[in-house]
């Protein structure tokens, strides 16, 4: 008399009914334990990979965004890291998040009757961004679309994404060029060794 129909010691009076043995199961089970050890780290690795891509592209794309409406509104629009969606922060890194706003008196603070044009959420995924000093707190694009300082100096260097592994080959460099263009960059290319910049 079979119990369990197609499963494991399943027999009838006749004979095996086409059942698993438990030797078959036990071997199925070490096998499936051996592929599951190798692929949840690299799974995991795959999905960090893919969230420091897209972080850096929407910080890019947030820069172009800004340069582009500089242009286009012949003012200032700045980029700053913000913690509250509504105003630049002091401290802190890029991680916090950032927002975009028409910066018409040029002074890299968000004043009344100033628009804020996009607000970007504090980073996942234990992610630090980091920049270079004249891009620590804000990049400011003017009408001409060049990237400047309230001081009038043109702001270029690098930013650096990492998350919890630290900086190994999968950290994302930005390189903002002398006519504030961002792009993705290889952080070899600047001979980088340390999330901290």
């Amino acid at each position: 008399m079979c119990c369990f129909k197609r499963h494991l010691l399943c027999r009838e009076g006749h004979g095996n009914s086409g059942g698993f043995t438990l030797i078959e199961l036990m071997v199925t089970l070490a096998v499936s334990v051996i592929l599951l050890t190798v692929a949840v780290p690299a799974y995991s690795d795959l999905l960090k990979n893919s969230r420091l891509s897209t972080q850096a592209n929407d910080f890019v794309t947030s820069l172009q965004l800004a340069r582009s409406e500089a242009i286009k509104r012949n003012n200032y629009v700045t980029v700053c890291k913000s913690n509250d969606g509504a105003s630049c922060a002091a401290n802190g890194t890029w991680d916090q998040g950032w927002i975009i706003f028409v910066d018409a008196d040029s002074d890299a603070a968000v004043d009344a009757g100033e628009d804020i044009l996009r607000v970007q959420a504090v980073l996942g995924g234990d992610t630090f961004f980091s920049a270079q000093a004249n891009l620590d707190d804000y990049i400011s694009y003017q009408s001409l679309g060049f990237a400047q300082l309230t001081d009038g100096t043109i702001q270029v260097g690098r930013l650096i994404l990492c998350d919890d592994r630290g900086f190994i080959n999968n950290v994302r460099a930005i390189d903002l060029s002398g006519t504030g263009r961002p792009r993705i960059a290889d952080p070899a290319e600047y001979g980088l060794v340390s999330c901290v910049l």
